[in-house]
């Protein structure tokens, strides 16, 4: 049985990446949900200019959903092997 090595530090390099990758994305996501509920606690106390609160839902719905992608993607990966 011959290793390749090089193709195996290779695999395992991009693996680690997509995985912090997709670990930032999702973070991300929770930071957006963070800041949509202080955008609805600032509106709701009356300060002007605080109605960010869709585009924080829009960016954490981005975020979430490419995580799910990413994934389903891997999921369909291993299971065509």
């Amino acid at each position: 049985m011959n290793i390749k090595w090089a193709a195996l530090a290779q695999t395992a390099g991009i693996s680690f990446a997509i995985t912090v990758t997709v670990v930032a994305v999702f973070a991300l996501g929770i930071l957006a949900l963070s800041r949509r509920e202080a955008a609805q606690e600032a509106v709701r106390s009356g300060i002007p200019g605080s109605g960010r609160g869709n585009l924080a839902l829009a960016g954490a719905a981005l975020c979430f959903s490419v995580c799910a992608s990413v994934v389903f993607y891997g999921i369909t990966l291993i299971a065509n092997k």
